[in-house]
C-alpha cells in the first residue's frame, strides 16, 4: 500500500492525524467516553461540555449559530433529514420540490422516494458544462413550489454552483433552500450569515474527519419545526434521536477547524497539482476535460479518453494508482455516469470517463508519476484497441 497512489479524495479523504488523535482520547476510560446526556454525573457532563465545545468550533467555521447545527451521521442522512423534513413539514402548503439530475444520490433517491408519496419533483438538467442559469431555476418555480435542493460542488465533476445568488433569489419568493455541501465545506469558505441559505448538509470524512458523522445546519431551527426521520430519546432538540458518538463529533470538529486554518494553502496546493496534472494528460490526443474548467474546486478532474473505456484503464491502474469512474455509491453498479449523462454527454466521453480526485497530503511526485502511468496505459490500450 504504501507504493501505491491514493487519487479517490472525492469518495473518502484519510483523517488528519490531529483528528485522529482527538477522536481516540474519546474512547477509553481516561477520556471523554461517557454518553453526553447522562448529565447525572461528572463523567457525562465533560462529554456533554466538549459536543457543545465542537458544536461551537464547526458553527465559527460556518458562521452560523451552534444551536442550528443538528449532529447526524452524515451528508446522506442530512439530506434526508432536510428534504423529508421540509416536505412532511409544509404539504399543507405545497408539494413541489425542485433539484438538478446531476446531484448525488442521497437527494436523487430522497426525491424519488417523495414522490412516490405523492410529491411533484422537478429535475433540472445542467448545460454541457454542468451548470445551472439562475432563470431556469426561477422558471421551473409553480405556486406549490416549497423546496429547492442543490449542490455547491459536484462531486463528479468539481463545478461550484453560486448557491448564494440562488439563495438571494428563492428567498425573495419565501422558498426554503437546501445545500449539498459534503464535497465544498473545508474546501471553500462558506459563510451562512451572508448567505440566505436555509440547510446545509456536511459531512466529516469528505475533509479529513471521520467517517460515520455529519451535520445538517437549519436556520431558525425553532421556526422550521423540521419533521424527524426517527423518534426516541430526544437528543438533537428532537431532530435526531440517539447516543451522540462524542469521539467522531470530537474528530470531525478538529478537522473543520484545522481545515479553515489552511483553506488558502489547501486550495493553492490543489491549484498546483491540478495544473501539473491537467499538462501531463494534454500532450495525448483525443483528451476532454469534463465540466467547466473555470469554476470549479481544483482537487476534482473528470477526464475522458478516446478509445479507451474507463473500466478498462482503472483495471490497468489497480495496485499502482486509486482513481474512479464516479461516486464511490454506484462504483458497484455497471452503470455511466448519471452526471454526465444529465449533462448531455454519451457516447466514447461518457464510458471513457474517470474521476481524479487529490487532496492535502498528495505530493507533487505522487502526481507526476500518476501522470506518467496515465498517458502510458491511455497509449497502450488504443494500441491494443487498433490491433
Amino acid at each position: 500500500m504504501d507504493t501505491q497512489i491514493y487519487l479517490d479524495y472525492a469518495a473518502t479523504t484519510p483523517m488528519g492525524p490531529e483528528a485522529a488523535e482527538a477522536l481516540a482520547s474519546c474512547l477509553t476510560l481516561t477520556g471523554n467516553f461517557a454518553n453526553p446526556a447522562s448529565l447525572q454525573h461528572d463523567f457525562g457532563e465533560r462529554a456533554n461540555d466538549i459536543v457543545e465545545k465542537s458544536r461551537i468550533e464547526i458553527a465559527t467555521f460556518l458562521n452560523c449559530k451552534a444551536n442550528d447545527l443538528i449532529f447526524t451521521s452524515g451528508a446522506t442522512e442530512s439530506n434526508n433529514l432536510a428534504l423529508m423534513g421540509v416536505a412532511l413539514t409544509y404539504r399543507n402548503k405545497g408539494n413541489h420540490i425542485i433539484t438538478s439530475a446531476s446531484e448525488h444520490k442521497a437527494v436523487l433517491d430522497t426525491c424519488k422516494h417523495l414522490e412516490s408519496i405523492g410529491f411533484q419533483v422537478t429535475y433540472l438538467r445542467p448545460d454541457i458544462n454542468g451548470r445551472f442559469d439562475l432563470e431556469c431555476i426561477l422558471t421551473a418555480l409553480t405556486n406549490e413550489t416549497i423546496l429547492v435542493s442543490l449542490m455547491h460542488v459536484n462531486n463528479e465533476i468539481g463545478v461550484i454552483h453560486d448557491i448564494d445568488r440562488i439563495a438571494q433569489a428563492l428567498k425573495q419568493k419565501n422558498i426554503f433552500f437546501h445545500v449539498d455541501a459534503a464535497q465544498s465545506a473545508g474546501k471553500i469558505p462558506i459563510n451562512l450569515a451572508k448567505s440566505s441559505i436555509d440547510l446545509l448538509s456536511i459531512s466529516g470524512h469528505k475533509m479529513y474527519g471521520p467517517k460515520g458523522v455529519g451535520c445538517l445546519y437549519v436556520r431558525n431551527r425553532k421556526r422550521m419545526n423540521l419533521t424527524p426521520l426517527f423518534h426516541g430519546g430526544g437528543q438533537e432538540h428532537g431532530l435526531r434521536p440517539g447516543t451522540l458518538p462524542t469521539h467522531q463529533i470530537v474528530g470531525m470538529a478538529t478537522a473543520f477547524r484545522l481545515a479553515n486554518a489552511s483553506i488558502d494553502s489547501d486550495f493553492q496546493h490543489a491549484k498546483a497539482l491540478q495544473q501539473a496534472l491537467t499538462g501531463q494528460l494534454n500532450t495525448l490526443e483525443g483528451v476532454y476535460f469534463n465540466g467547466d474548467q473555470k469554476n470549479k474546486l481544483p482537487n476534482i478532474i473528470n477526464v475522458s479518453f478516446e478509445h479507451v473505456s474507463s473500466d478498462s484503464l482503472i483495471i490497468a491502474l489497480r495496485g499502482e494508482i486509486a482513481i474512479a469512474s464516479g461516486s464511490a455509491c454506484n462504483s458497484g453498479a455497471v452503470e455511466a455516469s448519471h452526471v454526465l449523462r444529465s449533462m448531455g454527454i454519451e457516447g466514447d466521453r461518457l464510458y471513457g470517463a474517470v474521476r481524479i480526485s487529490f487532496g492535502r497530503y498528495t505530493t507533487d511526485t505522487e502526481i507526476q508519476r500518476a501522470g506518467q502511468r496515465i498517458c502510458e496505459e491511455v497509449t497502450r490500450l488504443r494500441a491494443l484497441a487498433l490491433e
